[in-house]
Order: C-alpha cells, then sequence, then structure tokens
C-alpha cells in the first residue's frame, strides 16, 4: 500500500528506487545474438524486449497480465476558454469509458488488456492555477497516492492515459516549469482550439509561471502549482511501477508531461519507460526528446485516453513473440556465419 504523508516523503521514495534485472537484461541480449536473424535487424522490436526482460526479471518476458490505467480529472483554468471542449464532457467520457463506448475500450480490448478507469472527483476541479496553486499538498498527495495504489503489483506491463478538459494547457505549464520556456513554446491546440484560444493558452501558461516563480524549480512543487490531479496519479503511478519493477507504457503529451516529473525528480527516473507514440499535439515530440524517449508510433493521433499506448501495445506483443518464440541459429541448425 502506497500511502505517503507530504512532499517529503515522496521525494524520499524516489530516492529509492530499483535498477532492473541486470542479469535478465544480459540474458536477453545474449538471447537476441543466437536467434536465426542478423544481429539488429529487428531493430526497435529487439530492444523493446531487452527492456521488458531488464524490469520483468525474466529472459524471455511476458504479456499476460497488461492493465490499461485512465486517469479522469478536472481543471480550474478550463473555464478561461482554453479548451474546445466544456469542463462537462469530463463525467460524459468518463460515463462512456464505463459503458464501453470510447475508443480505448476497442483498443484495450482489441490488445488483450484490462481497463481501469479513475475519476480523481470530476465533480471538483482544481483551482485556477494563474490566481492560486492548482493543489494543496494535501490534495496533490492524494492523488499521487491514488494513482500509485491503482498500480496492480503483479502487472507484466501498466499503459497510461487520462481525460481532463483544459489538460493539454496544463500540460503545457507544467513541461515549461520543468524544462523551460515560455506558453507560446508548449502550447497547442489540443481538442482544436483556434489561433485566438491558442493564444488564450499561451497566457493562461505564461500567467501561471509569473504567479509562481521560483517555487516552480523544485519539480514536486511545480505539479503542486501548474498540474492536475490526473497528471499526479499518472505520476504516482509511473513511480509505483517502478517500485514494483514493471514496465510502463506512456500515452500521449500529458502523460509524459506527468512522467516527466520522475525524471527531473532523479537521474534515470524512466528507465523502465517506454513511449507508446508521439501524438500531433504540438509540443509533444519536443519532451520526449528532451526526456530521452523514442516514439513506438507516429499515427498523427491526438485523442489522449491511453489510445495511443493501446495501439502500442500491439507491438509490444510482436516484440516479445519474436525474442521468445524464434528459434537459436543452433536450434533451428542454421549456420550462424
Amino acid at each position: 500500500m502506497f500511502n505517503a504523508a507530504s512532499i517529503a516523503g515522496i521525494r524520499e521514495l524516489c530516492q529509492q528506487l530499483p535498477s532492473g534485472d541486470n542479469p535478465a537484461l544480459e540474458a536477453a541480449r545474449a538471447r537476441q545474438a543466437m536467434l536465426t536473424k542478423p544481429a539488429g535487424s529487428l531493430g526497435r522490436l529487439e530492444e523493446t524486449a531487452i527492456l521488458l526482460a531488464r524490469w520483468q526479471g525474466s529472459v524471455k518476458p511476458r504479456l499476460d497480465n497488461i492493465h490499461v490505467l485512465v486517469f479522469a480529472g478536472s481543471h480550474g483554468i478550463a473555464a478561461r476558454g482554453v479548451s474546445a471542449f466544456p469542463s462537462e464532457v469530463n463525467a460524459q467520457m468518463v460515463a462512456n469509458f464505463r459503458a464501453g463506448g470510447a475508443a480505448i475500450n476497442q483498443l484495450a480490448a482489441a490488445a488483450g488488456a484490462k481497463l481501469r478507469v479513475v475519476d480523481l472527483g470530476i465533480e471538483k476541479p482544481t483551482a485556477d492555477f494563474t490566481c492560486a496553486p492548482a493543489m494543496t499538498e494535501e490534495e496533490l498527495v492524494t492523488a499521487i497516492n491514488e494513482g500509485a495504489n491503482s498500480v496492480p503489483a503483479n502487472a507484466d506491463l501498466i499503459c497510461l492515459g487520462e481525460m481532463g478538459i483544459g489538460n493539454t494547457t496544463v500540460a503545457a505549464a507544467l513541461s515549461a516549469a520543468l524544462f523551460g520556456g515560455n506558453g507560446l513554446v508548449w502550447v497547442g491546440r489540443g481538442t482544436g482550439v483556434d489561433d485566438q484560444g491558442l493564444k488564450r493558452k499561451a497566457d493562461v501558461v505564461d500567467a501561471a509561471l509569473a504567479l509562481h516563480g521560483e517555487q516552480l524549480g523544485d519539480p514536486l512543487v511545480a505539479l503542486q502549482c501548474v498540474g492536475g490531479r490526473e497528471l499526479a496519479a499518472m505520476f504516482g503511478a509511473t513511480l509505483a511501477a517502478r517500485q514494483h519493477s514493471i514496465p510502463v507504457l506512456l500515452d500521449g503529451f500529458v502523460t509524459t508531461a506527468a512522467a516527466a516529473v520522475l525524471a527531473r525528480l532523479v537521474d534515470g527516473g524512466l528507465d523502465h519507460v517506454l513511449s507508446g507514440h508521439v501524438s500531433a499535439e504540438a509540443q509533444h515530440r519536443r519532451l520526449l526528446d528532451l526526456l530521452g524517449l523514442k516514439p513506438l508510433l507516429d499515427l498523427g493521433m491526438r485523442l489522449g485516453e491511453a489510445s495511443g499506448a493501446g495501439v502500442a501495445i500491439n507491438i509490444l506483443r510482436a516484440a516479445v513473440a519474436c525474442h521468445n518464440g524464434m528459434a537459436t541459429f543452433a536450434e533451428a541448425g542454421v549456420s550462424a556465419g
């Protein structure tokens, strides 16, 4: 049970991260070198299988128990016209997820994954972070704990997604706090805002940066000041997955911004993480580059709700199938050259 009591307690947990199973990693590399193919000829599939082996602690990784976690939150800054959709869509979409009618329901089913939707109090928006911190410390820690406790300790893979009108603006503000730059550098069109909406988003980010100032130099305080409950929960899930040595598959810009907090807190904090795709949201690729994450797919998607990660699960299944099922040169009686 993950039960941090304060930002200081979370910071301490972040300094106690496992580094993965290096013998399993080396054994997986050795196996790849013996399979009936030229070395490196399966490219990213080889790298992915080896990463899964490292974090699952097995030369032959498994994908039998995959969990897709979609966290939903509401944002005070949505009232500032930063989205093409109203905030009531949050509750409507959570209902749609639970009724099985959303894209991620279909993608999770097609990938053989279990889907869980976590409502982080969508009836209570965070504070408008151009006027005050988005969350109190207690609210931040509660959301982090809830995200962490949503991770099954026996999972083979965790996929993260979100729902929250206004949260691409939140992700832009958090990215600016973590990596520098202003609103224009980080905002995109999100759900499809026009040029005026794009300017409103940039202005909101700049106002938040000016208000919170030097506090934003602390990644956890930045998450408190300009984040949201669903981003805090995704950070918590990423942290808990690392503690359980479970690999994580990220979705889009918002999910990546949440995970970036762990990268800024500790070197190698995202060593257990894969990027499922690069979204069409303007600055997702920039953020991935800063984190050293290479997306598995580029399909022009920008839906959120773990949809890109859901598609990428099947890439991971292909990687594991080849890694585990191919014959070695010796088994097949093929000359290794």
